[in-house]
């Protein structure tokens, strides 16, 4: 890719940029290698996520280093959450929406997918982006380990209610199609986001709507 395509802030650092990339006291330069971006980084420094130097008011730095904090999340052991400068404001600035779920259950051929897909392309046609995670589809690939036990139906929904929660917080307006007939299931869920960015549709028949608990 020829150097006048890659825009000038992927050319030099601006002046407004921190001093520390990653523990390191210069920025990253940035060259093109044919088609592909290469950022190289500048000095020796030092691996990311081993701590850093604690900064003085008097411009001095001292050799104590803060270690991150650890967490053991589940069957997860000493992992870490890194934080991405890009949030989930940037994010949906640049798209101009505010990203959401709808939860949409129901029983099988109550029209959960053909409600997903018509909603999909109405705020397509209206310039939003939106991404359908259908429940069937989903058991072809992310799913497809799981069986229709109740244990299997609970991590079934469980992992889609992850995904949709990483939808919403790109700033896409999630679709969910999904049976899910248990509202502790969809509780969870929508424990994952503040009230307001989840949206429950329940389509039922009148004759079975006991079946929802």
């Amino acid at each position: 890719m020829p150097s006048h395509a890659i825009p000038p802030p992927l050319l030099r650092a601006s002046p407004s940029a921190p001093a520390a990339f990653n523990g390191r006291r210069t920025p990253p330069r940035v060259r093109t290698h044919g088609s592909r971006l290469v950022v190289a980084a500048s000095g020796g420094g030092r691996p990311a996520g081993r701590g850093m130097e604690q900064h003085h008011g008097d411009g001095s730095r001292s050799p104590v280093r803060e270690k991150p904090l650890m967490s053991n999340i589940g069957k997860s052991t000493n992992i870490l959450w890194h934080n991405c400068p890009i949030g989930q404001s940037e994010r949906q600035k640049l798209l101009g929406q505010k990203g959401c779920v709808i939860w949409i259950t129901g029983l099988s051929g109550s029209g959960k997918s053909t409600l997903a897909c018509a909603l999909s392309r109405e705020l397509h046609c209206s310039g939003h982006l939106s991404y359908v995670l259908d429940g069937d589809n989903l058991r072809h690939g992310l799913n497809r380990d799981l069986s229709f036990k109740a244990e299997d139906r609970a991590e079934n929904i469980r992992r889609v209610g992850e995904v949709a929660k990483l939808f919403a917080d790109a700033g896409t307006i999630c679709i969910a199609s999904l049976i899910s007939p248990y509202r502790r299931d969809r509780d969870a869920c929508r424990a994952l986001l503040p009230e307001s960015r989840f949206i429950e549709v329940c389509l039922l028949y009148d004759c079975l709507s006991s079946y929802y608990l």
